[in-house]
């Protein structure tokens, strides 16, 4: 689908419709420029007076010589108020968008589930009306009417709010703590989907060092800088690459370090270290996290077909991963997290079912659902013809499998988030039993606070206190370059934080 938007000259507004043309066709393309080819015509024209912003879209699709489509839609969207002209654009550019999906459902009758939203986090929005004191009902009418957002999606949003603010009854009040992300950036290998910054560890033994220097330096920093301006910590993630690819012995000093040089670890409400790669765990390893107390790991099949693992570069076996969670069982884990990726290459609805069925023999605290998305800097989207995946119908019936396998065995969603390029236009949840939440999931998925990011490829937000304004800032993703500059990036962040957290920006709880 190569589209040709006509009307619109402010090029703001490629991205966002090209996001929308990418929900309704995997290969698109989207346009201001006549010159190049195109099947679909969209003119649309807008005009903004005090009260309201009025939207026409007009749609013209060749489908022979003689026959050529014409579809309308005619959007008004009241005028909410704004501080600044950028607000006003993006009321502006959403009542476009919504006129612009209107009419592509209309001429390929494939509904959007979440409408024009292409967000990352959906349930913000919903917080947000919460906040702001409008009531369930009004609050569903408004993302059904300004979003177009489905009633079935509003309501899984609403089932995750409520979870959260039972899991976390203070979460509009967090403002004044801060949470920690440390990323370890090596694995045993590179997944073919994967983005994240992450090395094969495999004789880089040099750089691990280094990077493990730059590493305690970051948490002593910014440590003692939490200390001496009396902040405390929410909950600490290791993440990465694969936090476990590192030896015990180093994964010892790294926790001795974070028990030293954090504020009032004894009151930091959740701890969790991704244990992924089911080949990283040994029992010296699970001894280091008991000595730590630490039981609350990640470990993650994504699925439990062999060939499936082998052609997307997971050098482990399934039997491996259901024994290495024995393993962390007996050995005292007792908040075990699993992840699944529905829409894996060569897989559908039947080898997703055996999936779950071996996922039912070990009944994890909590499970992430994953959708498969074309990341663009993935091996997997770089070679795409090499993966064949199923098609938007089986994949949005795998989803609805893993909805009701998950309320069948006692598991409720507690958060949510979205990716461009995701399958099926869908989203990834996270399950857990009740009680069993990730409280840093919840975290970093509505931002209520900010996110200190430590070590290689780790993003920082930075959320203002005062005005939720969100402040991004992420540390080198390659090793050598992190390892070079990691004093430089240390006080770069505390910079940031000694602004946000200032005696006169400070809130009082």
């Amino acid at each position: 689908m190569n589209v040709l938007i006509k009307g619109l000259s402010d090029e703001r507004f490629v991205r966002p419709l090209s996001a929308i043309t990418n929900l309704f066709s995997e290969e698109s393309d989207t346009t201001l420029n006549e010159e190049k080819p195109h099947d679909i015509v969209v003119e649309i024209t807008y005009q903004t007076n005090e009260n309201e912003i009025q939207v026409h879209a007009r749609l013209k699709h060749q489908q022979t010589v003689e026959i050529e489509e014409i579809i309308e839609e005619e959007i008004v969207k009241e005028i909410l108020p704004y501080a600044n002209e950028k607000e006003l654009f993006t009321q502006e550019k959403r009542a476009v968008s919504h006129a612009y999906v209107s009419v592509l459902q209309k001429l390929t009758g494939m509904i959007q589930p979440w409408g024009f939203l292409t967000g990352i986090r959906p349930t913000k929005l919903l917080h947000k009306l919460h906040q702001s004191g409008v009531d369930k009902v009004s609050a569903h009418q408004q993302l059904q009417e300004q979003y177009l957002i489905s009633r079935e999606k509003v309501e899984l949003m609403q089932q995750i709010v409520d979870r959260q603010l039972t899991m976390i009854p203070d979460l509009y009040d967090l403002k004044n703590e801060v949470s920690i992300y440390i990323g370890i950036p090596f694995c045993p290998t590179k997944c073919a989907y994967c983005t994240f910054p992450a090395y094969a560890i495999n004789g880089k033994q040099g750089s691990v060092d280094s990077f493990l220097g730059g590493l305690h330096y970051e948490m002593r920093e910014i440590g003692t800088w939490l200390k001496d301006n009396e902040i405390n910590i929410t909950t600490v993630y290791y993440g990465g690459g694969t936090p476990t690819s590192i030896t015990a012995q180093e994964m010892d000093m790294l926790y001795e370090e974070m028990v030293q040089s954090f504020p009032n670890v004894e009151n930091i409400r959740e701890i969790t270290v991704e244990a992924g790669r089911p080949d990283t765990i040994t029992p010296d390893k699970l001894d280091v996290l008991n000595k730590w107390k630490i039981d609350r790991i990640s470990i993650n099949p994504q699925s439990y077909i062999q060939e499936t693992l082998k052609a997307i570069g997971r050098h482990h076996t399934v039997e491996e991963t259901i024994e290495k969670f024995h393993l962390a069982r007996n050995m005292g884990m007792n908040n075990i997290n699993m992840d699944l990726i529905i829409g894996l290459p060569g897989e559908g609805l039947s080898e997703f079912e055996y999936t779950l069925n071996e996922t039912e023999k070990l009944m994890p605290e909590s499970l992430t659902v994953h959708t498969l998305s074309f990341k663009r800097a993935s091996e997997m989207t770089r070679n795409k013809q090499k993966y064949k995946v199923a098609d938007r119908e089986e994949i949005t019936q795998m989803m609805e499998n893993a909805e009701t396998w998950t309320k069948t065995h006692g598991y409720v969603p507690y958060y949510l988030y979205r990716q461009k390029n995701i399958l099926g236009n869908l989203e990834n949840v996270g399950y857990a039993l009740p009680g069993q939440e990730s409280i840093y999931n919840i975290m970093i998925m509505e931002e209520q606070q900010s996110i200190i990011g430590l070590g290689c490829g780790a993003a920082s937000k930075f959320v203002d206190p005062v005005s939720g304004k969100i402040t991004q800032f992420s540390n080198p993703k390659e090793p050598k370059a992190y390892n070079d500059n990691f004093v430089h990036y240390t006080n770069e962040k505390i910079k940031i934080l000694e602004q946000l957290f200032s005696s006169e920006t400070k809130v009082t709880n």
